[in-house]
């Protein structure tokens, strides 16, 4: 079955200092890179942030810029016409193909969890998706949202739902 997946990369990065977590370093790449390179059999990949000279991506703007998650998602689901869509942050060095494969295999929404539902890890049903949206999603909470759809929890492998929020994190980033 394909699916599409939406990367969101608008995030201010404040913590880390204002920093673009997509342009992040990462093995031999960036936070993007890698975030798509676990998708690749996706058969449309929409990144909603600031368009970077990516080619097979297809780029999307939430409305308000910053206006949070829940619009990004909203922004990015325009650009969706498969029946599925993996929605996934882009500061997720920890995601591998076996993290989307064990989420999809579920049929039916689905969220990784470790100590806490990551609900920016994630595989949707786009019609129930486009139904529980709100019409104004801007600085709305996107648990919220996602949680109306009843998702079943997928247990996440140990370093699988790490991300990269702090000054911490990024050194933990780069010295593993």
């Amino acid at each position: 079955m394909t699916y599409a997946v939406i990367v969101l990369t608008g995030g201010k990065g404040e913590r880390l200092g204002g920093v673009d977590k997509a342009a992040l370093s990462f093995r031999d790449a960036t936070l993007l890179d890698h975030v798509l390179s676990v998708v690749d059999d996706a058969t449309r990949k929409v990144v909603v942030g600031p368009e970077k000279d990516l080619p097979g991506v297809t780029w999307a703007r939430e409305d308000p810029p910053g206006g949070g998650p829940l619009a990004g998602l909203a922004a990015g689901l325009a650009e969706v016409t498969e029946e599925w869509v993996a929605v996934l942050a882009v500061d997720q060095p920890g995601l591998t193909k076996d993290t989307i494969a064990r989420l999809r295999a579920t049929g039916r929404n689905a969220v990784l969890r470790d100590d806490r539902v990551q609900w920016l890890i994630g595989y949707w049903n786009v019609a129930e998706l486009r139904e529980a949206l709100p019409d104004d999603p801007a600085d709305l909470p996107l648990r919220r949202t996602l949680l109306a759809l009843d998702p079943v929890e997928v247990s996440a492998l140990p370093g699988e739902a790490r991300d990269v929020d702090t000054p911490d994190d990024l050194d933990t980033l780069h010295s593993g």
